[in-house]
This record gives C-alpha cells, structure tokens and sequence, in this order.
C-alpha cells in the first residue's frame, strides 16, 4: 500500500495531477452507455474498466519489492501510453471538426440538386402535355374516318343478312308448299340464325313483319307436318314405308320447330301404337283380369319388334320412340289394373296376386335392362346417364360389386323400376293375411310334431335346440324377401307386426307351454323328509328338454335381434325407426330366466332332504371326528348326477349354464346356512364335524361347473367369490361355536371379529347351537348389544345380502384358549389330508 500511494504520487508529479476537487480526475458513465462503449469499442485492458482501481493496479504490475526493480521500465511505458492516447483523442477531434464543416457542405450540394431536379420534371410535364394536344389535333380526322367504316360495314353485314332473310323466306315458302323438308330443315336452320341478329330491330316493321311471317310458316310447317304423318298412318300399311323418307326428312324439321310440335306429335304416334292394346285389354273384356297379365306384356313386345322393323328408321334415335311407347304402356297399364282391382277387389286372392307381381317385376326388370343408358324419367323428359354394364340387374347388388367411383356419372334409377308393380301394393294386405294364416299354420303343426314325437331325441336337435326354430326363421327370411321385392313400405311394416305376433306365440306355445309342469315348492312335508326318494323331481328327459329350451329361447333371441336389422335395412329409411322387437326379446329373456330358475329348484329340491336330515342329527352327542356325513354325501351324489347333465345339454349357451351355476350358489348357499342354524345344540367335537362337512361342501361347490367333465376348467371368478364368501361365513359360524363362551367379553369380541355381522338376531342363533341357557344369553346379548353399535337405517346391510354375502374379509383370529387353537389346528389338518369328492 505504501509503495502505491508512493507511485500515485510520483505520477502526479509528472503529469502536474493535483488534489483540487474541482478537477475531475475520474469520469463515470451510466451503465448503459458503458455497455454501449464495450459493444463499440470491447478491451480486455484493465485500465479500461468502468471499476477500476488504482492501488489494485499498481499492486498487480509490483507484487513483490524484488519487482519495484523494474518501476522506471513501467514508468516509461505508462509515459508512452499516454502520449500516444493524447494523440488519437487530439486527431478525432480535429476528425470531428472537419466533418461537421464537409456534412453541412454535402447538405447545401444536396437541396440545390432537389431543385434543380424538380425544374427539369415540371419542364418534361409540360412538353408531354403540348404534345398530348398535338396528337388529338392531327388524329381527330381520323377517328371520324373509322367510326365512318364501322357503320358502313354494320350496314352492308344488316342489309347482307336482311337479303338473306328475304330470299330464305320466300325460298322457304316455296319448300314448305313443295314438301321438301330436308331442304327445308338446313334453310330453317339458316333463317333462324340469321333472324336472331335481328332481334334488336324489331321495332322496325318491316324486319317485324318478317319475323312474324317466319313464325307463320313454323306454323303452317308443324301443322302440314302432322297432317302427313296422320295421311300417311291413317291409309293402307303400305303408304308409310312408301313416303318412309320424307317422313324421315319432316322429322328432322320437327326437332327446329318448336318443342310443342314433337310433344303432339310424339303424343299422337304412341297413343297410335297402343289404340290396338287399349281395345283389345279393355276392363270389359276377360283378357284384363291378373290371370291373364302375360298377355299384356306379350303385346307389347310384338308391338315393339314390328315397330322397329317397320318404322323404327323413321323417327331419329335420340327421340326414344320405344321407350316413350313403353312408358306410356306401363302408366296406362298401371291405371287399368287399379281400376279393375278396385271393383274386383273380392276376386283379388294371394296366389293370383303374386302370381302377377311376379310376372310384372320380371317385365319391369327387362324393361329396366333393355332401355339403360339411355332413358327418360316418368314424364317421358330425356335423361342422359352411363351404366357401367348394360346386362346388370337393376338395383341388385353382390358383395363383389366394385365401389362406386365418387366423380364418375351419376347413375340415375330407371323409370321402370315398379312403375306398374306399385297397383298392387294397396292390396298386399291379402299377401300379409296370407302369411298371417300360414304361420298360424306353421306353429299349430310344430306344437302337434312336439305332442306326437315327445322330446325329440338328441342326434335330431342340432346345438340342443328344436329344428322347429330354425325353420320358423328360415320361413320369416322367405317371407322377408318376398316382401321387399313387393314393397318396402307399409306392407313390410303389417309384415313385421305378423312377424311379433308369432314370435310371442312361439315362445308361449313352443318354449314356455312345454316347460315340466312339476313346480317343487321349499317347503317340505313330513313324509318328504322321511325319506328321499319321495322328493318330486325331474327325470333326465324333463331336465334336457328344459335345457332345450333353453338354448332354443336363446337362439331365437340372438336371430330375432338380426332379424330386427335385417327388416330396418329392407325397409324404407324414413320407416326403419318403427320397428322394434325389444318386446319379443323380453319374452324370451324371461323364457331364459324360467329355465334357470326351474333348474335351480329341482337340483334345490333335491338337496332339500339332506338339508333337512343334516339338522335333525343329535349333534351335541357327536363324540368323534370321522369321515364325511351321509348327507354331505347324498347332497354330493345329487350334485354329481344333474350338472353333467345339464352342462352337456347347455354346450351352446355356456354363459346361461355359468348363470344357473351363480344362482344355484346364490339360492344353496344362504338355505344351508339356514339349517345350520337349526342344529342346535352343538357340542365341540359336532362343530368340527359340521366343519370338516362345510368345508366337503365348499370343494364341492368351487368345482361344480367342472364335475363330471373330462375337460377341467377353471370356475368363473364371480361364482368362485360368491361360493368363497357364503360357505366362509358358514365356517366362521362353527369356529364361534367351537370357541368356549366364557369369558363372554372375548367371546363376543371372537364373533365379531370373525363375522362382523351385527344383528343380535343371529348372534342369538349362534348362542342357542351352543346351548346355553336363556339366562346366559340375555346377559350375552346385553354384552353384544353394548359391544356392537347399531347401525343407521340407510347402513344397515340387506337381509339379503348378510347371508349371502357377508363374510369375513380373512379367516385369521385371536383364539382365546390355547386348547381351542389345538383343535382347530388339527381339523384343518385333517380337512387337507381328506379327499372329498
């Protein structure tokens, strides 16, 4: 520090650096313009540094006092730097005088040349004007000239054309009278043209006058047109063929004349052609009624060949004079058959009704294939469409149709398509009665086959259904398709309420009236338990046929779903809402539901007796734990005897067997916890009995789906949890009564920690499997009520559901003795060493 202040010193000396305050030793920027003077100008020097400090600076260049040894060097050096910054600022100050002097000189050089550049532009603005009025003086003679030429040559062009017109009048007058229409049609043609340049001057009357005369002779053309082909039809059949040319050429006139002229003549011609068919079909005559419809359409296609053949060259091509003929055949076809089926409508009957829809559709469809292409719609108007294919079918489309090209030709729907076949539809209500009666019919004779043949045997039913099903719907898809060649409007809709109404009669008569009719109650007399044969229930036969039904009610739930789809897709869109087999559905859902529930009754039924048996032992005088017990073994047997069965008989509705699986674990279950209530009392070595017998039936249950099968599969997860929970609580309940009662406090506080169930009411049960005393449980059930808190109305749980599936969540508990853990501890084992099946 010495040596810096000692340097600041010395070199205040040299350069005459004073401690005057007022002399600004030090400048200091703002930050932002030092940032800008590093961006301008960047040094790494420490001498330029916006925070530099003198006594760190002289300390950097002397660390040491050996380095003071070099001080004059840096004197020197320092001396040099500053002379030389001295002369750099010295020159940018005289740089910066010279400049300002040179700009203030370059601006003045600047707006003296602005000046001078706008004296020159209004200069040149004003030659090109003088010149601009030179070159109107000198070509305004000329645009005189050319607007004079322009007129001329309009004039000459209109006198040229009114020339034209004359003559061509005058010339076409004389064609007209002469009759010589191709001459006639190319010089039409021309006046025409030539009369369409003079539509701007028709107020003149002389070009008004020659236009009206025009139109008279068009007139006098079409006129004297019809006339000759009514002269040249109207006489002997050899006129026609004789005059065929001219008729040819005055067609060709017909099509510049006005439309309203080919729309009479084209009218006249083909109510020509068919006079013969309107007479010969009269309503009067025997040849009109539906059994004789081949003829008509016999008739016209003889009409049409000699036609063609005799006057077809007549007419031109684009005029479509057989499809204007067949139109018109086909609409006053339609109309005569209305006419004559209203005041025949008694006569009208369904064999003769499709028998002419059927020969109508088939014309129509050769109508359709003869005429694509080219064709016209209903009101005889021309319309222009492409087939891709002239042979196709009308309106009939394969699965390996080639997609419709989006940008292609539209292809309009031919005009033939039930043109005549739509007379019939008011009285396809004879067809729906029709079918009313058959399948009235159909399902008389299937319900008198089941009578007469009994259960049919397995090798005739195919996937365990009756093959009456199969041809019930087999019959509905003719009938179907039948319908919606006839129409897809109404009638398909009466058609699909015929079809609901069946369906239900089927499900009645077929399904539900050919159930067994031995309904098993629950309740049991006494003689019933007496002894076990006498339990009713259903031979092997009865428990196949209600597994055919079964799976029959469930094949015609499926089909009539596709049914539904299948009808919404033939009918007309605006009508496909209307219909709605969910009802039908229903009734077979609930024909399902019966099955089961008749299924799970009699297997029920069946273990009735056991059950009964199980609760009338003396099981408070059980001294030893031994092999599993009779009624284990007769419920087993029952078990074992009616689920192959039925599993066999329901291969095809595999989810409904798993459905009787859960409702017969859902119904057994909570009925065997039941009577286990009822054995009462209990002595210990009972409890372990009763357990080693639960746990038997709980195997037992957890493999029903798979007994009997050569195929082991695994239970559904469902069952599995609904069998698992039920048969648990049975478990819990024995292991309580197998726990000593005192002290009460730990008995009451096993069985809640087992079952969890807070009803007193079965608390109470367990206390009389026991036996104790009266006096012993009101003091319990103090206890338990005290323990256990009611629960609330909306958590209290269902009846239901506590003995169904209210069960411990794990079997793990506190024994309170250690001679009861013993106990427990050696039944399990003894349940995993038996094998129980």
């Amino acid at each position: 520090t010495n040596m810096a202040a000692s340097m600041n010193l010395d070199l205040a000396e040299d350069f005459d650096i004073t401690d005057d305050p007022n002399s600004e030793f030090v400048i200091e920027f703002q930050p932002d313009v030092e940032e800008a003077i590093k961006e301008v100008f960047p040094s790494e020097d420490l001498l330029d540094r916006p925070d530099f400090n003198v006594v760190d600076y002289i300390n950097n260049l002397f660390p040491t006092e050996q380095s003071l040894s070099s001080i004059d060097d840096v004197v020197n050096k320092i001396r040099l730097k500053i002379r030389r910054l001295d002369d750099d600022i010295r020159n940018v100050v005289r740089g910066q005088t010279n400049a300002g002097q040179d700009g203030r000189q370059a601006l003045e050089e600047a707006q003296k040349a602005i000046q001078l550049l706008f004296t020159r532009i209004k200069e040149i603005k004003e030659k090109a004007d003088k010149s601009e009025q030179m070159v109107k003086e000198i070509t305004r003679d000329i645009k005189q000239l050319d607007h004079a030429k322009k007129n001329l040559t309009c004039s000459i062009t209109t006198l040229n054309h009114l020339h034209m017109l004359v003559g061509g009048v005058e010339s076409l007058q004389q064609l007209t009278r002469r009759r010589q229409y191709g001459e006639v049609a190319n010089l039409l043609q021309g006046v025409n043209n030539v009369l369409e340049q003079f539509q701007k001057y028709m107020s003149i009357p002389q070009v008004r006058q020659l236009s009206n005369h025009v139109k008279t002779i068009q007139q006098e053309l079409g006129t004297q047109i019809l006339g000759d082909f009514e002269e040249a039809f109207a006489s002997p059949s050899g006129k026609p063929l004789a005059a065929s040319q001219q008729l040819m050429e005055a067609c060709s006139v017909v099509d510049i004349l006005e439309s309203r002229v080919k729309r009479e003549l084209l009218k006249w011609f083909v109510n020509l052609q068919l006079s013969e068919y309107l007479h010969l079909f009269d309503e009067n005559e025997e040849s009109a009624w539906l059994d004789k419809i081949d003829r008509r359409y016999a008739w016209l296609k003889r009409t049409l060949l000699e036609f063609e053949q005799k006057y077809g060259h007549i007419f031109p091509q684009n005029w479509d004079i057989s499809q204007r003929i067949c139109l018109e055949f086909c609409n006053r076809t339609r109309k005569e058959l209305q006419r004559i089926m209203e005041r025949r409508h008694e006569e009208v009957e369904v064999k003769l009704l499709l028998f002419a829809i059927q020969r109508t559709t088939n014309f129509e469809a050769l109508l359709a294939k003869r005429f694509a292409g080219t064709t016209l719609d209903v009101e005889g108007q021309p319309v222009r469409v492409e087939s891709p294919n002239p042979f196709d079918e009308p309106n009939i489309e394969t699965e390996h149709d080639p997609p419709a090209i989006a940008d292609g030709p539209t292809l309009v729907e031919s005009p033939f398509n039930k043109i005549i076949s739509q007379c019939f539809e008011p009285h396809l209500h004879v067809y729906i009665q029709s079918q009313d009666k058959n399948l009235s019919e159909l399902i008389d004779r299937f319900v008198s086959d089941f009578v007469s043949h009994g259960i049919p045997k397995e090798a005739e039913c195919a996937d365990a259904i009756f093959p009456s099903c199969a041809d019930l719907f087999v019959y509905y898809k003719k009938c179907m398709v039948q319908c919606s060649q006839l129409s897809t409007g109404g009638p398909m809709l009466e058609l699909t309420g015929v079809f609901q109404k069946y369906l239900n009669e089927y499900a009645v008569k077929m399904l539900s009236g050919n159930l067994p009719k031995i309904v098993v109650s629950t309740g049991l007399t006494l003689s019933n338990l007496l002894k076990e044969g006498d339990t009713p229930k259903y031979t092997p036969d009865e428990l196949r046929l209600i597994c055919i039904i079964l799976s029959t009610s469930e094949y015609c739930l499926e089909t009539t779903k596709q049914l539904e789809e299948k009808l919404r897709e033939k009918v007309d869109p605006t009508l496909s809402d209307k219909i709605i087999m969910s009802k039908e559905q229903d009734v077979f859902h609930g024909v399902i539901s019966n099955c089961i529930q008749l299924l799970v009754q009699d297997l029920e039924a069946a273990c009735e007796p056991a059950l009964s048996a199980m609760s009338k032992v003396h099981w408070q005088n059980v001294e030893t734990v031994g092999d599993q017990s009779n009624y284990v073994t007769a419920m087993t047997s029952h078990i074992k005897q009616a689920i192959p069965l039925i599993r066999d008989n329901l291969a095809s509705a595999r989810k409904y067997f798993t459905q009787f699986c859960v409702k017969y674990a859902n119904t057994f279950i909570p009925k065997f916890i039941s009577h286990l209530y009822k054995c009462k009392p209990i002595s210990t070595v009972g409890a372990e009995q009763l357990l080693l017998d639960t746990h038997s039936l709980k195997t037992v249950l957890l493999d029903l789906p798979s007994i009997g099968s050569q195929v082991p599969r695994k239970a559904p997860a469902s069952y599995t949890k609904i069998v698992v929970k039920g048969m648990t609580k049975a478990e819990m309940i024995l292991k309580v009564v197998m726990s000593p009662h005192e002290p009460a406090k730990a008995f009451v506080d096993n069985y809640i920690n087992l079952l969890n169930d807070p009803e007193p009411s079965n608390f109470q049960k367990v206390l009389d499997m026991k036996g104790l005393k009266r006096s012993e449980q009101s003091s319990m059930v103090e206890l338990f009520r005290v323990r256990v808190p009611i629960p609330s109305p909306e958590n209290a749980p269902n009846k239901r559901d506590a003995e169904i599936t209210d069960a411990p969540s794990t079997e793990a508990h506190r024994p309170t003795t250690p001679q009861e853990t013993s106990r427990i501890k050696k039944l399990e084992k003894l349940i995993k060493n038996k094998k129980i099946y």
